[in-house]
């Protein structure tokens, strides 16, 4: 077990400083990364990690931090890297965040002060139950607090600055990678892995204690684009065919019971509408595709497509266009190829007292590629709760563990060499 403790609060204060930064990306914007105010964080990282005594440690052109902690082993460890990402969810503001603690939580609602809609409850929180006595930190009621992902990026912080402060414990080379962008899918898309220079990863952004995750979706996006009759709607009669009401019938015969986020749950995938824009004229609609099975990525697809050409049949002027994207891969693929990367991430957490539990994730994470760019990379809890909402919540206690799990993950690779 390392010796970590949270000494002057310095983990809780760390957090709270990163989270009062609007770091929140745009899925609309062109530019890489999707928003300049990502670099904010990044700058102040970087100047964080100098004063540590990390010398390498940089921000380039596309907002990623890298970073090393060089060796103190005599042995030949192989290199490996903790990332985690600065950008927070469109699907919330970030601006503004006052984060709020909350002293020796026991159990009751936490309404919170500047939207007393907002209520934290019990019922609605199940993992609350095992923060008893614990202090809980939140927003304000008005913004999301960005646990997802910058406990993960405080955590790495405070464990580097316990590596870099006790240069006695034995570990090998440590690489520090936080990313832009992650939270709209484009997140790896300009890493250097080669400048990176690991053999192997962890990202730091999971959510309940001891959990390590091995396992995510595969997915694709569709772009179904409807191609109408426009006629001016005075005279339309029997010429027009409106590609809104055609978008319209097409996601009115998507399954209901099956195959919708709504209605599935673990190994189930889905089909899943998630935005629609254009007029009589031309409609598009933008569909995310999931399956921990890549193969029924597939069968999804030609449902969906099925399902405009049966619909398209009643308006024989109109037709459609039908693109697929690939987005990611589930991260098991390549993991199951290294079963002692996953191993040894459950001693770590078991070393910190903890029960370790491998799951999946109905989603996926930078880790997702960067396995299939040749970086093998499971995902670690990061003690977040309840993210891209206002009613996100972090524990500190469980944040201090998820420290405590990347030093003791550092110093097993020294510990047990394993032939890869």
């Amino acid at each position: 077990m390392s010796a970590y403790e949270n000494i002057n609060n310095t983990l809780t204060d760390r957090f709270v400083r990163y989270t009062a930064i609007d770091t929140q990306s745009d899925p609309s914007s062109e530019s890489f990364p999707s928003t300049e105010k990502q670099k904010n964080l990044g700058r102040l990282l970087v100047e964080e990690l100098l004063e540590m005594g990390i010398n390498d440690a940089h921000l380039d052109e596309y907002g990623y931090v890298y970073a090393s902690i060089p060796s103190t082993s005599d042995k030949k460890v192989p290199v490996i890297c903790f990332c985690s990402h600065m950008d927070t969810s469109p699907d919330c503001s970030g601006e503004h965040v006052k984060a709020i603690i909350h002293k020796n939580y026991q159990g009751e609602d936490i309404r919170l002060p500047d939207d007393q809609t907002q209520i934290i409850r019990l019922k609605d929180h199940p993992d609350l139950k095992n923060q008893i006595g614990n202090d809980l930190i939140t927003a304000s009621g008005l913004t999301l607090l960005g646990a997802d992902n910058k406990a993960g990026v405080a955590e790495i912080m405070e464990a580097a600055k316990f590596l870099m402060n006790h240069p006695e414990l034995k570990h090998g080379g440590i690489k520090i990678l936080f990313t832009p962008d992650e939270e709209i899918g484009h997140g790896v898309d300009h890493v250097d892995i080669k400048k990176l220079g690991a053999d192997f990863a962890y990202t730091i952004d999971g959510e309940s204690l001891g959990t390590i995750e091995n396992e995510t979706f595969s997915a694709d996006g569709v772009k179904l684009i409807i191609k109408g009759i426009s006629a001016h709607p005075g005279f339309a009669k029997n010429k027009m065919e409106s590609a809104i009401k055609i978008a319209s019938e097409i996601i009115s015969q998507l399954p209901k019971d099956t195959l919708s986020p709504e209605s599935t749950s673990d190994l189930a995938g889905f089909i899943h509408p998630v935005a629609i824009n254009g007029g009589v004229e031309q409609t598009d609609i933008e569909f995310i595709i999931r399956d921990f099975d890549t193969e029924k990525l597939k069968e999804h697809e030609q449902l969906l497509e099925e399902i405009a050409k049966q619909v398209l049949k009643n308006y024989p002027n109109s037709t459609y266009e039908f693109h697929v994207e690939e987005q990611y891969r589930n991260m098991k693929m390549i993991l199951d190829q290294y079963p002692n990367l996953t191993q040894l991430a459950i001693e770590a957490v078991e070393r910190a007292g903890l029960k370790a539990k491998l799951q999946r994730i109905r989603g996926g994470t930078d880790g997702s590629r960067l396995s299939f760019m040749g970086l093998p990379c499971p995902n670690i809890f990061a003690g977040e709760h309840a993210f891209h909402s206002k009613q996100e919540w972090v524990s500190v206690q469980d944040m201090e563990k998820a420290v405590e799990t990347i030093i003791n993950l550092a110093l097993i690779w020294e510990e047990i060499l394993i032939d890869y």
